[in-house]
């Protein structure tokens, strides 16, 4: 691929965890440079998971490819000053630090920008910090608790749970990319940078109201928030003689040639089934009498005719299956690289393509990996880096890179 679209745009990113490192690996995977600063310990992800090395586990190769790592202490006296230095090179920075923490490390955003006026400065927080909840520490079950989540979960099945993914974390990581790149545009057309905040509260709760605000866009309310057609609890995989099946009728043809192509004319008939909003009203009792059709054959025979009657249908995967389905094998979605001291890696790929090709991938990057060289770009003397060395300032990596 000759030039990414972001190629040119720098970034020095201090987020943690998830959400912001998520954010910063989609910018990473478009184009950008993103410098991952980390603490001496490194981000917490580093150990989370299996890995064939200290440091590099598997969830921090889930969202830190194609980035450089750099260390700096901001508990040292000369740490903010250094991180300043790379500030002072980069289109944007963003950090996941709870906002009346970033004065005594020397971020307080108001002098920063100052500063630096063509600055986009992100943020990226539990919650907007103008609120009674601002400042608060939140990680994604918090959020998906308090964003109606393990509520909906209860109100579908019965028990109250999170979703079986750090939703949270991922939705606002994909929202924070997407109001950096707004901010990028305008940075780009004025010469003036700004300032970004993106609440994981926030972002969750527009997230999941989208379907399920429902009624209450009407004054008075025109019923209870929650889509009926996403809480039925029969919104399921539907169980065959030999598994499961994704097959989803939807529109007013779909449902009729599925009624006809299993000879169901009386459901064809029912006006409960006739249309959208019959439909809406009974879709439990819908799914319910799917369910029970479907159960009497295959999922070889339902995958068949759902193919001929034009319904949308697909097996289930598992996790496992992921890395050997044919269209994904075929579109070559998954990356495979060779590190030299931990061997092959696997990743998913990038899932847009730019003229038909998928953006490369490109190794996660040991703690402290790219120190050096980092601050060399970036106009810092070799002793002033030296000397961070020796005062524990900045930190190289330990493992030799051949």
């Amino acid at each position: 691929m000759s030039q990414l679209p972001l190629q040119g745009l720098r970034i020095v990113d201090a987020s943690v965890v998830v959400m912001g490192p998520y954010a910063s690996q989609w910018l990473a995977d478009l184009g950008a440079e993103v410098i991952k600063v980390e603490a001496p310990e490194g981000d917490s992800t580093r150990h989370t998971g299996p890995g064939h090395e200290a440091g590099m586990s598997a969830l921090f190769l889930g969202v830190n490819r194609n980035k450089k790592s750099v260390v700096i202490d901001l508990k040292k006296s000369d740490g903010p000053h250094a991180l300043r230095q790379l500030i002072a090179t980069a289109d944007v920075f963003m950090h996941s630090m709870r906002p009346q923490k970033l004065a005594a490390v020397g971020l307080d955003p108001e002098p920063l920008m100052a500063e630096f006026p063509r600055l986009v400065f992100a943020g990226l927080h539990g919650f907007t910090a103008s609120g009674p909840y601002g400042g608060k520490p939140a990680y994604d079950d918090i959020i998906q608790g308090l964003s109606g989540n393990a509520a909906l979960m209860a109100q579908q099945s019965g028990v109250a749970r999170y979703f079986p993914s750090i939703a949270a974390d991922k939705t606002s990581g994909l929202v924070a990319a997407m109001a950096i790149l707004a901010a990028v545009t305008k940075q780009r057309a004025t010469g003036q940078g700004g300032m970004v905040e993106v609440p994981m509260f926030e972002t969750m709760v527009a997230f999941n109201l989208v379907e399920n605000f429902y009624g209450e866009h009407f004054e008075p309310p025109l019923s209870a928030p929650g889509y009926p057609r996403v809480l039925a609890d029969w919104r399921r995989p539907y169980r065959t003689l030999d598994g499961h099946i994704c097959m989803m009728p939807y529109t007013n043809a779909h449902w009729q040639k599925f009624f006809m192509g299993v000879a169901r004319h009386d459901l064809a008939g029912d006006p409960r089934f006739a249309s959208m909003s019959a439909r809406t009203a009974h879709i439990e009792a819908l799914y319910e009498l799917t369910g029970e059709i479907v159960s009497q054959h295959t999922t070889a025979y339902w995958l068949t005719l759902c193919e001929r009657l034009e319904i949308p249908a697909a097996r289930m995967n598992a996790l496992a299956d992921l890395k050997t389905d044919p269209h994904l094998q075929a579109t070559q979605f998954f990356s495979e690289l060779q590190d030299p001291d931990m061997g092959a890696l696997r990743f998913p790929g990038v899932p847009v393509l730019f003229d038909g090709e998928r953006p490369p991938i490109s190794g996660v990057p040991r703690l402290g990996e790219h120190t050096l060289a980092v601050f060399e770009q970036a106009g810092v003397p070799a002793d002033t880096v030296a000397a961070w060395i020796a005062s524990g300032t900045v930190q190289v990596a330990k493992t030799p890179m051949t």
